[in-house]
């Protein structure tokens, strides 16, 4: 059959049609799941407005992940008696969030001419913007220094999460005293297997602080391996300790290492295990689940970190296991992401 120009016309105003039609569609059934994910469900917790402090001893500080009208809101409840507690809740939304010392970090969503775009924002004590710095991709991970002057933030420049084949990652180190940011810390020296290292497929995630505001522990992956590394902001220097190490957290007497350790190859199935620095023995914990979080610990002998809950989309828990291996893993919060240790004092 001969196409005439009429009916060549026909059949691009029939194509241009239906691939409007399903982009339409594709758009409003994203609202609508979007709307519905956004819907307050029945049980839900309880909100009320006022005022949320950094540095108030006895409090819990973290992001509510609960469906509704607070979904992503800093919000916070009494530290000895969490569950099902009234959440106090600020008008401050973040992907990813941490806080020691009075000092927090907020990693943003914000939208920039119609597109999405992404902001670190530094946080006094009382939820103020000191200062926010553009990122380059999807928050991932978040974590401030136990003295407050450091905050380190991991992004995705490609893909989003460690789970799939492909991904980038992107981790910058600011001190704020001065406000000097080291924006990428592949730019640093690598020690690996005792020799300097460089290879274009280095990655690096999970920044974790010493006490001393130089000191830090981190991942790299490289050729399809990941490393635990220590690092050295004023040398500006990491190397290596040993592999199979993703997303550590200090212990809060610097000793150990909390992290999430591949099993079963290349799969994105992850055991949570602590390991001593001082004898380099890795010690498996109660939890049996899969852990795709940087966990944080809430005391020397208590971790927590997040799972997906089964009460919908974009809904974590908040579950808490023993640091030494003991114990049984235990609910903490529903309808959050694992909030940081909180300030030293008494309740009340």
């Amino acid at each position: 059959m001969t196409l005439t120009p009429l009916r060549r016309l026909l059949i691009l105003a029939a194509g241009v049609l239906l691939l409007a039609g399903v982009g339409t569609w594709s758009v409003l059934s994203a609202a609508g799941r979007a709307a519905e994910d956004d819907r307050p469900r029945p049980g839900g917790p309880a909100f009320t407005s006022g005022r949320i402090a950094l540095d108030e001893p006895g409090r819990l500080v973290f992001r509510n992940t609960a469906a509704g009208p607070h979904r992503d809101r800093l919000v916070s409840v009494p530290a000895d008696a969490p569950a099902g507690a009234t959440r106090t809740t600020s008008d401050v939304s973040c992907l990813r969030f941490h806080a020691a010392a009075g000092t927090g970090v907020c990693l943003q969503a914000t939208t920039l001419l119609g597109r999405p775009s992404y902001r670190a924002v530094i946080l006094d004590e009382r939820l103020g913007t000191l200062r926010t710095y553009p990122l380059a991709g999807i928050p991932s991970r978040a974590r401030v220094s136990p003295s407050g002057r450091l905050a380190a933030w991991t992004v995705f420049v490609k893909g989003e999460s460690y789970g799939t084949a492909f991904f980038s990652t992107r981790t910058a180190i600011l001190d704020t005293r001065g406000w000097r940011l080291s924006p990428n810390l592949e730019e640093f020296t690598v020690v690996l297997d005792g020799r300097p290292y460089r290879n274009r497929d280095v990655n690096f995630w999970g920044v974790t602080f010493a006490a001393d505001d130089d000191t830090f522990y981190a991942t790299l992956s490289t050729r399809d391996q990941t490393h635990l590394v220590r690092g050295s902001l004023r040398a500006r220097t990491v190397t290596a300790l040993t592999r199979n190490v993703e997303c550590p957290s200090l212990s809060p007497d610097g000793t150990r290492v909390a992290y999430k350790k591949r099993v079963l190859g290349t799969a994105a199935l992850w055991r949570e295990h602590v390991l001593d620095l001082r004898t380099m023995k890795s010690t498996p914990l109660a939890e049996r689940r899969s852990v795709d979080d940087q966990a944080v610990w809430l005391d020397d002998a208590t971790l927590a970190y997040a799972l997906p809950a089964d009460t919908g989309a974009r809904t974590d828990d908040v579950w808490t296991v023993p640091a030494d291996g003991s114990g049984s893993p235990r609910l903490l919060l529903k309808s959050a992401l694992a909030p940081p240790a909180p300030a030293a004092g008494h309740a009340g």
